[in-house]
């Protein structure tokens, strides 16, 4: 083999290093939406929380079975002002959430079964694999981009309402 077939073949094989790192980067390290295709905004329901500040209002997705919960907000790169995902649990019960898969900061609310707000987890890290307790049984949790929780002041005790928190309570 000449020396200049030898150079051919190793500028080609950096070429072809070179495509799959791009590829690579652009499907998923780059901000892309690549992944948000795995888990597309689905229907919206209102939702309010009141607290000692007022009454906020917004449009959630409801994630009520095993497969939405597990999901989740996972591969979204943003969280639109005024939206969230509300978890229906099934039962009242300990849980503990982890941001993996996560692209965005989020607030994360543990609520009763009568909708009251039980604990709040402040701007939880994108991507991180520790665990967030609800630090006492809850029936809901409610993601909200951060800083959300903090704007409207939400505290221990607050109320949530939403039909499914309403049929649960029995209101």
């Amino acid at each position: 083999m000449s020396e200049a077939t030898s150079w051919r073949l190793v500028v080609r094989a950096l070429a072809a290093g070179l495509v799959a790192a791009v590829a690579i980067l652009y499907f998923f390290g780059n901000g892309s939406s690549a992944g948000q295709d795995q888990n597309p905004v689905g229907p919206r329901s209102s939702l309010s929380i009141e607290t000692s500040t007022g009454v906020y209002p917004y449009q959630v997705e409801v994630a009520d079975t095993e497969e939405s919960r597990s999901r989740g907000l996972m591969f979204r790169r943003e969280v639109e002002p005024g939206t969230g995902m509300l978890f229906d649990m099934g039962m009242t019960r300990d849980v503990a959430f982890w941001m993996h898969n996560t692209f965005v900061p989020l607030d994360i609310v543990f609520i009763s079964d009568k909708g009251r707000v039980v604990s709040v987890a402040h701007g939880a890290k994108p991507r991180s694999d520790n665990r967030i307790p609800s630090a006492a049984p809850i029936r809901f949790v409610l993601e909200l981009p951060t800083p959300e929780a903090r704007r409207i002041g939400l505290a221990v005790g607050d109320s949530v309402r939403h039909r499914a928190i309403e049929a649960v309570a029995g209101k």
